[in-house]
Parts: C-alpha cells; sequence; structure tokens
C-alpha cells in the first residue's frame, strides 16, 4: 500500500508535527514555533527581547512572474515579512534575502526586483545584511528572514485573548483577494476602482506603526497578522487562548472598491473578506471596557478607524459566525499550502 500524499495534510498539520519533534530543544527562555515571530532573549542587557521570522515566496504559488512586475515582488517580498514584526509589536531591525532564480532570467527583472525590495528597505529603514542566492530548474524562490526588537512586557502573542475581548481589525478585508482575481481575469471596473485592489495585493503596507501603539496598550491582549484570511488566522488565537470566538458579517470592514468590485462581478464580498487572505492588516482582542476608549484613541492617531468584528466567547475552539444577530455559516474555503 503506498503511503499518503502530502495534499492529504493541511500546512498547520504539518507544522504541528514539527513542533512536537523539535519542542524539546527550544530553551525555556525563548518562544518558538506557533505565532508570528520566534522572541528570543536580547544579546545585550536591556529589557528587549530579540524577534525573527522568515517567509517564502514560490513561482506561481505566491506570485505569477508574467502577470506580476518585479520591483512589486521584491516590496512585498519584504513587507509581508515586516507584518510578523508587527503583530508582535515589534520594530525591524536588519532582512537578510536568499534567491533561487532561474538561468534562463532576464537580468533586468533581477534589478527591477532589487529596486523593489530596496523601495520597501528605505521605506521602513531597515537594512540588507546578507543572505545567498543559488540557481533553479524553473521557478523562483524568494526566502527573506527579519530580526527585530520589542520591549518584552509589551509582546503581544495568540495565547493572550480573554474571554470578553472585542476582536478587531486594523483594515479593510479583501482587497488584495479581489486584485489577485483582477490578474487573474478581466474586468468592466473603472481603473480607478481596480487600483487599490491591484495595490492591496502587490503593495501591502505593514502595519508596523500601528502594532507599536497597540503594544503599548495594556487593555490590547492577543495580536497577529492577517496573511491567511480570518476565518484561517482568527482559529490561530482561539486554538492558543483556548476560547472561542464569533464574528458578525455586517461589520467586516469592505472598502468601496470591492463593494463596487463585487457588484460588478456578481458575486458575495464577505468569502473574499474571510478567507481571501494577504490583508496584512493586524488582528486582534482588546478588553471590552477600554475598547471605545482605544478605538477613539488609534482612529485619532492613525486617521482611520480600528474596526470591530466579534468577541471571544468561553467555547473553546469554537468560532461561530453571524449576520444581523442569525447564525449564519459562510461558503468557500481559505487557501491550503497542500491541497
Amino acid at each position: 500500500m503506498s503511503s499518503p500524499k502530502i495534499n492529504k495534510m493541511n500546512e498547520f498539520e504539518f507544522i504541528s508535527g514539527v513542533l512536537r519533534k523539535f519542542a524539546h530543544l527550544t530553551p525555556k527562555n525563548a518562544l518558538g514555533i506557533g505565532d508570528d515571530c520566534a522572541v528570543l532573549p536580547s544579546l545585550q542587557n536591556s529589557g528587549d527581547r530579540l524577534l525573527v521570522t522568515t517567509d517564502l515566496l514560490v513561482e506561481d504559488i505566491h506570485f505569477i512572474r508574467a502577470k506580476s512586475k518585479a520591483q512589486d515582488i521584491g516590496y512585498k517580498a519584504l513587507a509581508v515579512n515586516l507584518s510578523d514584526i508587527a503583530a508582535m509589536g515589534g520594530r525591524p531591525l536588519a532582512f537578510f534575502l536568499s534567491l533561487a532564480l532561474p538561468k534562463t532570467l532576464d537580468k533586468n527583472w533581477a534589478a527591477h526586483f532589487l529596486k523593489g525590495l530596496h523601495q520597501c528597505a528605505h521605506e521602513f529603514h531597515v537594512p540588507l545584511l546578507g543572505g545567498d542566492t543559488t540557481g533553479s530548474k524553473k521557478s523562483i524562490a524568494i526566502n527573506i528572514c527579519v530580526l527585530g526588537s520589542a520591549n518584552a512586557k509589551r509582546i503581544k502573542l495568540r495565547s493572550q485573548a480573554k474571554v470578553g475581548d472585542v476582536v478587531c481589525v486594523t483594515g479593510f478585508l479583501g482587497d488584495s483577494a479581489a486584485g489577485l482575481q483582477l490578474i487573474r481575469g478581466k474586468s468592466s471596473l473603472s481603473s480607478r476602482d481596480q487600483a487599490p485592489l491591484l495595490r492591496a495585493h502587490f503593495k501591502p503596507k505593514p502595519h508596523l506603526e500601528e502594532g507599536v501603539w497597540l503594544a503599548n496598550q495594556s487593555a490590547v491582549h492577543a495580536m497577529m497578522d492577517v496573511s491567511d484570511g480570518i476565518h484561517s488566522d482568527l482559529p490561530h488565537i482561539l486554538k492558543a487562548s483556548n476560547c472561542g470566538g464569533k464574528v458578525s458579517f455586517e461589520k467586516l470592514p469592505l472598502s468601496g472598491a470591492l463593494v463596487r468590485y463585487c457588484k460588478s462581478t456578481k458575486q458575495n464580498a464577505i468569502p473574499l473578506a474571510l478567507m481571501g487572505g494577504e490583508d496584512y492588516c493586524l488582528l486582534c482582542t482588546i478588553k471590552g471596557s477600554n475598547v471605545d476608549q482605544i478605538s477613539r484613541e488609534f482612529e485619532r492617531r492613525f486617521g482611520r478607524p480600528l474596526y470591530r468584528i466579534g468577541e471571544i466567547t468561553s467555547r473553546p475552539g469554537k468560532l461561530e459566525y453571524f449576520h444581523n444577530g442569525e447564525k449564519v455559516t459562510p461558503s468557500g474555503h481559505s487557501f491550503r499550502h497542500f491541497g
């Protein structure tokens, strides 16, 4: 009998297996697999901790070379890693780049990729300190590792949500997923309406300042970034915190461009907002009695709302959805790497 194939396993089952095998090697003063970043003791005698994150982008999985500008790919490759640093309430210190490039690749592609990478690095003041390059048979593979730092007492973990917390996000949901649909097909939407959706997909902005600010609020408990979509990401918080959650469809923040796009394509925006992924805003839980004050201060500081989409409940692992008070079941599913 042949052994089961990896497409019968989801990404998180694989990660759980890795965690079980290596957990005994993790030092007691470090946080390893299970959050947006690893947390290590600082080399200096300070109250800060070292954050480490890494992300791999593979051609035809994370980007389509023929339909993407090399400059945008370079920008996004770093931005998605910086989003992990933001999720822990940290600031980036430096990054490392490893590239696998096919020998048939146009030199201009590489030059434009580095231009986009430099643009993001310059924008967020993150130096490149090393890495590796190698050839590949066919596809481009990009791996970036970012080092960051955060105050040990203010790092926000997925395991810190509490019953009664309000679940919030720091930006619109679903725009990047709509942008991906746009590059894969045709649309009657005006170029003005397409622009923010394509920008959300190609050049996501990591919410670094928002992450630091939220980390400084003691009433903000758990936090992570939205990379796979609320439907996949919120359960990570629920599992780590041993609690449940409720999300209200009518409270999901949808941009005007997304609403118009979905109207033009005759599709429901909710699955895109819940399961589309790659939004790279922050998902956090906030003590219910403090959420009004924190929301006011957040909007005053950043010029946009802190969107409340649900609450944390006492039903461990149970994520429920509601629409105008009625319990509903969402259609569709999130992206699976091994699916």
